[in-house]
Order: structure tokens, then C-alpha cells, then sequence
């Protein structure tokens, strides 16, 4: 039975009228901000000698994804720390999107940002580990010293991981990142030539990023989905170091100590262990590449 001309006037005008409503709702959904949280220690703020804080790798990220940058890292976290450490002692001013949780921990922090904007998060990295193994440097035996580090980092990483997936959900991409080997820049500081000594720790700290603290993370990330960019190897770390380069500032050096010496400031300031720009934005294009292979913009 047809409908009375009025009734299907008055049906149609319902629709319509409805429809503005419609299209705000779908508009501020579609405007709702796409955040990126970022965990971990100095190189998650981007430090710099001289510089404190800089954009950093994270703030590569947020400018070539259009994604909000929330940044939880602090200076000198370790796995142990970022989850049971309260505040951040080291918060450096001009952080790029800096957050501050001065009464409970970073990964308690982070977590609590995720769940309350679940659906609006795109993207988490993490940078965690290296303060765990520094020390080990001048130990008497570092590849013990590391191995028995990497037990805890595997399995503090492991849960911050599994904390950052309960509270993300199952398709938001979890990046770990990793740091150059900046224990080859002992071929030329602080002697150059190196100590036969000297040598040997940067041959020993190859075979440890590689057979012990990378392995290590990305076991830890993967765990609950995740993943883990190596940065060692894409800095050049694992280039033999029988294969040398001619440099203006050192003389004839391994390719892979020249290219830790122009990622990092660690030859050129004493051994500061932090990246270069250049070394940061390695790192911001390789969470790039890997947030778009997973489905990200």
C-alpha cells in the first residue's frame, strides 16, 4: 500500500534534516588528533651536548607522519626505571611534545595516555636498553657484564611491552629502536691510534649488539606484537672492520667507526654517546618506513 504523499514529504525532510548532524559527527571524528607516544631514555628527547633536547627522533616522526607527539622519555631511564621509577629527575626543557608524571612511573604514564585515548593512538616507539649496559664498558669482562644485563632487559622489556599492548590494543604498531655502536668511536678517542685494548672492546661490542642486546630486544617486543628497528646495523656497525676509509679529520679508520663518528658526537666530544641530528633522523626514518609497512600513513 502506497504511502500518503505527506507521510513520505514528512519522512524525507526527517532524513535531511538529519543529515548536517551526520556529517559533524563524521567530521570531528575524522578531525579527532592521531597520536604518537614515545617512551624511553636521552634518546627518546633527542639529546645533544650543548644542545640538551632537540626534535630528535621523535620529532622526525610526528613531522613526516602528521601524527601529535606525546613524549614521555627521560634522561637516564633504564628497563628498570621506565617501570618502576617515579617522575622523571631529568625532564629537559623544549622537549617536543614533552609529558611530565611527577607522581607515578613512565610506563604507568604512558599507559594510563593510551587508554584514555584508545582508537586516537597510532603510534608507540621505545627506546630502552642502553643505560642498562654502558657501564659494561669498563668492566674487566663486558661480555659477561652484557649477558647478564640482557637477562633483565629481555625481561623488563618484555613486560613494558605487554603493559603498552594491554593498554593499546591489538593493531597499533609497537616500535623498539636499538643505538649505534658507539663503542667503535674508541678508534680514535680518547687515542688515535687506539690501544690494542681499545680494539679489542669495539670488536667485543660488535658481537655484542649483534648476538646478545639486539636479539635480546626484539624477542622482548615481539612478544606482544611488536617489533625492533637495528639501528647498529643501519648506522654501519656491522661493516667488517677490516674495511677502511680515508678521513680529513682521523686518518685511515674503519668504515664503520667513520660512520659512528658522523651519526654520533661520541668522537667528536669526548665520548658522549648521544646522536648527531643526522644520527637521530637515521633513526626517525627507519620507525617511518617500518610505521608505514605496518599500514601507518
Amino acid at each position: 500500500m502506497r504511502k500518503p504523499r505527506s507521510a513520505l514529504l514528512a519522512i524525507t525532510a526527517l532524513a535531511l534534516s538529519s543529515l548536517p548532524a551526520l556529517a559533524t559527527a563524521a567530521t570531528a571524528q575524522a578531525a579527532a588528533p592521531a597520536y604518537y607516544v614515545n617512551l624511553g631514555d636521552s634518546y627518546a628527547v633527542g639529546y645533544q651536548p650543548g644542545l640538551g633536547a632537540t626534535a630528535g627522533y621523535a620529532g622526525y616522526v610526528a613531522a613526516h607522519t602528521g601524527l601529535t607527539l606525546a613524549n614521555f622519555g627521560c634522561g637516564g631511564a633504564t628497563t628498570t626505571s621506565i617501570l618502576d621509577s617515579v617522575g622523571c629527575p631529568d625532564v629537559l626543557p623544549h622537549t617536543a611534545g614533552v609529558m611530565t608524571y611527577p607522581a607515578t612511573t613512565q610506563i604507568a604514564a604512558a599507559d594510563a595516555f593510551i587508554t584514555a585515548h584508545r582508537g586516537h593512538v597510532a603510534l608507540i616507539t621505545v627506546s630502552i636498553g642502553g643505560n642498562d649496559v654502558t657501564g659494561c664498558a669498563t668492566n674487566p669482562s663486558p661480555i659477561a657484564c652484557i649477558a647478564t644485563a640482557v637477562h633483565d632487559i629481555e625481561a623488563n622489556v618484555t613486560t613494558l611491552a605487554a603493559d603498552l599492548r594491554a593498554a593499546a590494543g591489538p593493531k597499533v604498531p609497537i616500535i623498539g629502536t636499538t643505538y649505534p655502536d658507539v663503542i667503535l668511536g674508541g678508534y680514535v678517542f680518547p687515542t688515535n691510534p687506539p690501544a690494542a685494548s681499545t680494539v679489542a672492546l669495539a670488536k667485543l661490542s660488535v658481537t655484542a649488539f649483534k648476538s646478545l642486546i639486539n636479539p635480546s630486544l626484539a624477542k622482548a617486543y615481539a612478544s606482544s606484537s611488536g617489533s625492533l628497528v637495528d639501528v647498529t646495523e643501519a648506522s654501519g656497525s656491522y661493516v667488517p672492520l677490516t674495511r677502511t676509509v680515508r678521513t680529513a679529520a682521523y686518518g685511515t679508520i674503519p668504515v664503520a667507526v667513520a660512520s659512528v663518528c658522523t651519526l654520533t658526537w661520541f668522537c667528536a666530544a669526548h665520548g658522549n654517546i648521544h646522536a648527531k641530528t643526522s644520527g637521530y633522523d637515521l633513526i626517525g626514518k627507519l620507525i617511518v618506513t617500518r610505521y608505514r609497512s605496518a599500514g601507518g600513513n
